[in-house]
């Protein structure tokens, strides 16, 4: 009857850090590794942390604590050895050796987490791409894997040489990729180009902050929710209407965490575009969670290593129904002058943020005035359509119309109407 459901890797974690550090942060940044490895499908059978003067070359960790887990491990039944912090090749390696189980670092329990969530061609190309660039300098542990993975070239040959073959094998690999990503990017400009005329929000926030139930509340797309970290990759644009009455449209982008592969954002570059070329960003935090504020620090530093700043943002303070200490709203709302409480799930205050989104858009749009001669008049339907028209007078030369735009339906008056802009 249960043959079906997969079985649990039983695997332990291993954390380690510099002494004197803050142990709250430390069991946190653990917990949050557990809960990656529960979406990965790995069950947690004990947690290990050391604190160190410096880190152990060889095998990261001190050898009294290695043989401690490698005795932990070999009593108990473990799979699987997890570690919060990124390790080399060779410590990967000499801990293989000592633990006789797989090690998986941070990055590629992220990685991993991506490959099995990635729906679409562009997040499966992005995630295999990211993989791929994280496995070229790790080749000489894995060269017996790669061997079997793509089809058993060269594998009688000595190691270094397969190793050598790999890695060919790999770059070839890793370049095809990225020719496939520079297509997908090319029809991703063209899809945004034909958005140009509304007002663009683009969700970020910390993963599973609450962006796509924001995004089903907002605009009704069904997009998939899960309690579960990254339970959503691809990016999902939907339309929905302003208080003005007038549309605009949501982007719902991938989440992050802390400490992302370096390979992983950079792949997902085409996906953050929607983000980049957004007008306005809606910046989502769980504030149920007691660390919300090291995630929103987090998030500002991963839209600045993207070089998506000094747009306008939004905070949305999600999960109001869940904070148990409710004294705690009127401090968040000082701390944060652009920010909205909001239950997602429940729809509190969502009136409040049509409002702010409103605002926004009021206050960061520009006015121009447009004089379009009757002679003209087969242009006014296009000049409604891609703009909010704020007021207009019908004259002895013409319509003269002021019209609010933003920065991208500026450049497209300039372009297609140029001679009819008053200054």
């Amino acid at each position: 009857m249960f043959d079906n459901i997969p079985k649990l890797e039983r695997a332990v974690i291993v954390g380690f850090g510099k002494k004197g550090g803050n142990r709250i942060i430390i069991n946190e940044h653990l917990n949050e590794l557990s809960s990656l490895a529960n979406t990965a499908g790995a069950e947690i059978i004990e947690t290990f942390y050391q604190e160190l003067e410096s880190v152990n070359p060889s095998t990261a960790i001190g050898k009294g604590k290695a043989e401690e887990i490698a005795e932990f491990i070999s009593n108990n039944d473990i799979q699987l050895a997890l570690f919060d912090e990124d390790l080399t090749p060779a410590q990967v390696k000499n801990l293989g050796k000592l633990f006789d189980v797989k090690i998986i670092d941070r990055s590629a329990l992220i990685l991993d987490i991506f490959a099995r969530r990635a729906q679409s061609l562009e997040a499966k190309t992005q995630v295999e791409l990211a993989q791929l660039q994280y496995m070229l300098p790790r080749l000489t542990r894995m060269w017996t894997h790669l061997s079997k993975q793509f089809g058993g070239i060269g594998t009688k040959g000595p190691g270094e040489t397969q190793i050598e073959t790999d890695r060919r094998i790999i770059k070839t690999s890793i370049q095809k990729l990225q020719k496939k990503l520079l297509e997908i990017d090319t029809q991703r400009e063209q899809q945004r180009r034909g958005r140009e005329n509304y007002p663009r929000f683009a969700l970020v926030g910390y993963t599973n902050a609450g962006k796509s139930t924001l995004m089903n509340t907002i605009t009704d797309s069904g997009a998939y929710v899960e309690d579960k970290l990254f339970a959503t990759l691809d990016t999902t644009v939907r339309s929905f209407d302003l208080p003005s009455g007038k549309k605009a449209l949501l982007s719902d982008t991938v989440g992050f965490i802390r400490k992302l592969p370096a390979n992983l954002v950079a792949s997902f570059r085409s996906t953050l575009a929607e983000a980049s070329e957004a007008d306005f960003l809606i910046h989502i935090v769980d504030v149920s969670n007691p660390f919300f504020r090291d995630h929103i620090h987090v998030v500002n530093e991963t839209l600045e290593n993207l070089k998506i700043i000094n747009k306008p943002a939004i905070i949305v303070l999600n999960k109001i129904d869940l904070l148990e200490d409710k004294s705690l709203l009127n401090i968040l709302e000082q701390e944060n002058p652009f920010s909205v409480l909001l239950s997602a799930s429940r729809g509190i205050n969502l009136s409040n943020l049509y409002a702010m989104m409103q605002k926004f858009i009021d206050e960061f749009s520009q006015n121009i005035k447009l004089i379009l001669p009757y002679a003209e008049s087969q242009l006014l339907t296009k000049v409604y359509e891609q703009s909010d028209v704020v007021e207009r007078n019908d004259s002895d030369y013409g319509f003269e119309l002021t019209l609010k735009v933003n920065k991208e339906q500026k450049k497209i008056f300039n372009h297609l109407f140029s001679k009819y802009i008053v200054d």
